[in-house]
């Protein structure tokens, strides 16, 4: 586990109602690098941070993201990623990956059931059925039923390698009842065990492939699995209710698991029912064990949230917002650390921008900053080039390291 995870820093600061700040530094070492934390998770649902070529990764900072199972296993495939070895072969990624469970899609799906797949043109729902076992999905590519168990979610994840895999969870809708609440918070724990159960027989299997492997036998595939280091995280669900979240924190503590992370925030509810749901929760986070937000990243959320534990933030928000044209400020973005809550990012479509030849954004020094007016930003959404939307996602992303460098520094001065 010390080889996984390793805290190098605790803040000293004494910022919550409770007493002294839970920030911490630390290490997380996957087999595709190394991430300094507390640090911020770019979303790329289908293999692919939206409108960023992955050579841009290293020049931003970036040290990892976020990949959807579900939507990889609807498309391309499983088989595409038996055949390139994993998705870091397939897409060219360089650095450690997170995949989630295809669980979320339970909720969002579900959510929106009315909702057809146009493609078929008929009324099939979406989700066929959630029971204990799991659930049965339909395509929204092409109607093709779809199964996802515990066990399956981990053999989906296991063929697509990201570093860091989600245990198959169920994410409640908002409001749901403390009834139903309850059942989904129960049914997850059952999921993460038979996560768990099944990962652990998978690994014997390893074992037992390489050694035939290595007496010159045949192996049994004609493909290969990646081969690197996993680690499961289990997830605190609970809905809005603490008894249910103190009940789940205290489940997920007992388990077998590499990090923890806490779901089905940010579903719906408000910003100060998201924080009590991490604040109830906080005194029973693991102290040798990463933490991650599901879902949540905006620079408030980040700002409040560390100061919890909280090590790693997924969010599609400065992504989302830069291909509509919406530009970070950095300087702005900084000062909401001192508690200034001054406006953060710009319309860049605005008419006021249509002659303006200053920076993007005149005190960041990225390369979109160093090269390109808030004029030419304008005249690419305007005319709807898409190479807007990537130097403008470029550039919120490298605001949102920025940001997350001060927020390390500041920890180590016990500032944050």
């Amino acid at each position: 586990m010390s080889q996984f995870f390793k805290v190098t820093s605790r803040s000293k600061k004494a910022c919550l109602p409770a007493g002294r700040s839970k920030a911490r530094l630390a290490t997380i070492t996957t087999d595709h690098g190394v991430i300094q934390t507390p640090a911020f998770v770019p979303v790329g649902t289908k293999g692919t941070i939206k409108a960023l070529p992955q050579s841009f990764f290293k020049d931003i900072g970036i040290q990892l993201s976020f990949v959807n199972t579900y939507h990889l296993v609807t498309h391309p495939g499983v088989e595409v990623f038996k055949k390139a070895g994993g998705i870091h072969n397939l897409a060219d990624y360089n650095i450690p990956l997170m995949s989630d469970s295809g669980g979320f899609q339970v909720f969002s799906l579900a959510k929106n059931e009315k909702r057809r797949a146009a493609v078929r043109g008929d009324e099939q729902p979406l989700v066929e059925k959630i029971s204990d076992d799991g659930v049965k999905f339909r395509s929204v590519y092409d109607g093709q039923l779809i199964e996802f168990t515990p066990e399956k979610s981990m053999e989906y994840q296991k063929i697509i390698g990201a570093d860091m895999n989600m245990a198959f969870d169920e994410c409640t809708y908002y409001p749901a009842t403390h009834e139903y609440t309850e059942k989904a918070m129960k049914r997850t724990h059952e999921w993460l065990k038979r996560c768990i159960s099944y990962r652990m027989s998978n690994h014997q299997l390893q074992i037992t492939n390489q050694s035939q492997i290595s007496k010159s036998q045949p192996p049994t595939t004609n493909y290969q699995l990646p081969t690197i280091n996993q680690y499961l995280y289990g997830i605190i669900q609970g809905g809005t209710y603490e008894d249910l979240r103190l009940a789940s924190a205290k489940f997920i503590q007992t388990q077998d698991v590499s990090g923890v992370a806490i779901g089905g925030v940010s579903v719906g509810e408000t910003k100060s029912e998201m924080r009590d749901q991490v604040r109830w929760v906080a005194p029973y986070l693991p102290q040798d064990k990463p933490v991650h937000l599901l879902g949540v990243g905006q620079v408030d959320d980040i700002i409040d949230l560390v100061k919890y534990g909280i090590d790693t933030f997924d969010c599609v928000e400065p992504t989302r917002v830069a291909r509509m044209g919406s530009i970070y400020q950095l300087r702005s973005i900084l000062l909401q650390l001192e508690d200034k809550k001054e406006p953060y990012e710009i319309d860049i479509q605005k008419s006021v921008y249509k002659t303006d030849v200053s920076s993007l954004d005149e005190d960041c020094d990225c390369y979109v900053c160093k090269n390109y007016t808030k004029a030419y930003l304008h005249h690419l959404f305007k005319q709807r080039e898409i190479i807007g939307y990537t130097l403008a996602t470029y550039h919120n992303l490298w605001v949102m390291e920025r940001l997350m460098e001060k927020i390390r520094e500041m920890i180590t001065e016990n500032l944050l």
